[in-house]
């Protein structure tokens, strides 16, 4: 779906105006007059001393245009491309995969943490009638979010009639020990660089990814959204876990399938809606597949 630097701006020093010289009618200089434009001089440079800028924070990924990929390898996925066969996209260029500043408007997000995540307690219900998928949530360690309020939402996500068992192949259930086919793992920009990193994504401290039986949700995305989705920050939740859930599943990437019509939740809405209405759900509220062209 829905990674970059900040460059720090410096301005130059000024460089003074020349210095006035006065001369009298026999050529000779003002004393008076120098001695004016050096103070002319001395308080133009000051004031053209910059003392530097971090700018205005990392762009949002949707200006950039970074994908959400997935990387895998040994299994065939249900439906759509074979886990591990498409080559994953090329995320905005970046010089490494190490985070940027954190967002200014938003100090609190951080750049990275330690590394290591608090698995949320209980369990939940079966939903769906397909096969049984189980799943973990796990949430960063102190990065200010409760790992039960995560589960909670990625649970409602994962239930709702619109979401992935609508394809009558799929079940879900959480859990919190024991096997689980995969896990969803909210962390911060520089842990998901590191994590997705590792199977060779980039995913440039703006984006998530689905690797290694991981659905790694970065938490720039899960706290601010894209422009499209600033006001709805919830609807963008269900569309990152259903995005890359889908990945999970076996579905690769498509494109709107035309003006006016829903946005199909693997269509990478991050890099732009092209003509396509905002919808997180990969079906209709009649139990359709919402698709469009492969991409």
């Amino acid at each position: 779906m829905t990674t970059s630097t900040a460059r720090s701006s410096r301005g130059r020093r000024r460089s003074g105006p020349s210095h006035a010289v006065h001369r009298d009618r026999k050529g000779r200089r003002s004393l008076l007059g120098a001695v004016a434009a050096l103070a002319v001089l001395g308080a133009a440079g000051f004031a053209a001393v910059d003392t530097g800028s971090s700018g205005a924070g990392a762009p949002h990924a949707g200006d950039k245009g970074g994908p959400t990929e997935r990387a895998r390898s040994g299994r065939a996925g249900a439906t759509g491309p074979a886990r591990g066969s498409r080559s994953p996209s090329p995320g905005p260029a970046t010089a490494s995969v190490s985070p940027g500043p954190t967002v200014s408007t938003t100090p609190e997000i951080p750049a990275t943490g330690p590394g290591t995540f608090v698995t949320a307690a209980g369990g939940s219900t079966r939903v769906g009638s397909g096969t049984l998928l189980r799943y973990r949530v796990d949430v960063e360690k102190d990065i200010g979010l409760s790992a039960a309020d995560v589960a909670r939402q990625v649970e409602r996500i994962l239930a709702d009639p619109r979401g992935w068992t609508a394809d009558g192949h799929s079940a879900f259930q959480r859990v919190s020990s024991g096997p689980a086919d995969f896990a969803v793992r909210v962390a911060t920009p520089g842990t998901v660089d590191r994590i997705c990193g590792e199977y060779g994504l980039d995913t440039g401290g703006e984006v998530s990814c689905d690797v290694g039986e991981q659905v790694m949700v970065n938490l720039r995305r899960w706290l601010l959204a894209t422009p499209v989705y600033a006001h709805r920050v919830k609807d963008y939740r269900a569309l990152i876990i259903n995005h890359e859930v889908g990945h999970f599943l076996g579905h690769g990437h498509v494109g709107c399938p035309g003006p006016g019509r829903p946005a199909p939740v693997m269509m990478q809405q991050i890099k732009g809606m092209h003509g396509c209405l905002p919808n997180v759900w990969p079906y209709d509220g009649k139990g359709r597949y919402l698709t469009g062209p492969s991409a």
